[in-house]
């Protein structure tokens, strides 16, 4: 499945206790970055978020933000007897100084209040938030995968592009080998001229063999591109599989790893470069070189597009 690394997503959970609001942003990254924002009062349930979102997300930069409101009943917490007396204390000490100070509102005792008095009980809030969590993962999740296939499809249609490159190069090979042939035989037919002006009576057959094997071998090089024509279709293959879901089987089909799709690209791109380098390289005709340039071309469109792959 092919998901985008841009997406958000939100949900919340209700009990007797309060009600949990978690929301998911995410933009592109090269690898997971989490920024978590979450209440001191919920401080507690930090690694039980660090490890969902790892085991829900592999890539992007993503900000998990929650918040959280506690019923009328969840807040006849009791007071920490020990925080006001100190408390007592000071405001007695301070009215040395000002002696109309009022004293605190029960409210701010009871935000003051710190670890298991704060009133936040983790085996009451902890499921709220593993509940909210999973319903905000997906939300998230759908946005990424519609924005996944629209990329998907903008990718298929690159790649249908490069196919009919490749098609048009493999039609008119047969063409260019014939003009290259041609052309060998007129280079070859020069430089027997150049070692012998007098004739090639006059040449004498271990010198002959030498130059025609010369010539053969570069023009063997020079135009042979049947290899790299075949395994840029074999990648093609493999990118519309990857591109439609089918990741295990474009892989390797004896592996169940599911990795990261857009690192998998990256590199199945990496080959395909290779291949149409090779193939401006040995580039025979102007026709070839500019498939090259138009592939090349295309890959980097791929790329652009993968860059918000997960």
């Amino acid at each position: 499945m092919i998901r985008s690394m841009t997406a958000f997503g939100s949900a919340k959970a209700e009990s007797e206790a309060g009600t949990i609001n978690i929301e998911m942003r995410s933009v592109n990254n090269r690898f997971l970055d989490l920024n978590l924002r979450l209440p001191e009062e919920l401080r507690f349930a930090e690694n039980l978020l660090r490890e969902l979102a790892a085991q829900g997300v592999q890539r992007g930069k993503l900000e998990l933000r929650v918040n959280f409101a506690r019923s009328g009943t969840d807040q006849q917490r009791s007071l920490d007897m020990e925080a006001v007396e100190r408390t007592a204390q000071m405001l007695q000490v301070a009215r040395v100084a000002i002696p109309d100070l009022p004293a605190p509102e029960l409210h701010t005792l009871l935000s003051n209040q710190s670890g298991n008095n704060s009133g936040m009980d983790p085996e009451v809030w902890l499921p709220m938030i593993s509940q909210a969590f999973e319903a905000a993962l997906q939300d998230f999740q759908a946005t990424r995968e519609r924005e996944g296939q629209r990329l998907a499809q903008a990718m298929l249609d690159i790649r249908q592009d490069m196919s009919a490159i490749v098609d048009e190069v493999e039609q008119h090979l047969p063409s260019i080998l014939t003009e290259q042939k041609n052309k060998i035989a007129t280079r070859l037919h020069d430089a027997l001229l150049q070692a012998s002006p007098d004739g090639f009576a006059l040449i004498s057959g271990e010198e002959l063999s030498a130059r025609v094997a010369q010539e053969a071998a570069a023009f063997s090089l020079r135009i042979d591109v049947a290899e790299e024509l075949a395994r840029l279709r074999s990648h093609l293959t493999e990118l519309e599989l990857i591109l439609n879901g089918d990741t295990r089987v474009a892989f390797n089909k004896k592996s169940t790893r599911q990795g990261s799709t857009g690192k998998r690209l990256d590199f199945l791109f990496q080959e395909m470069n290779r291949e149409a380098n090779t193939l401006g390289s040995k580039a025979g005709s102007m026709d070839m070189t500019r498939a090259s340039i138009d592939l090349k071309l295309c890959i980097e469109q791929l790329r652009e597009q993968t860059q918000n792959i997960e």
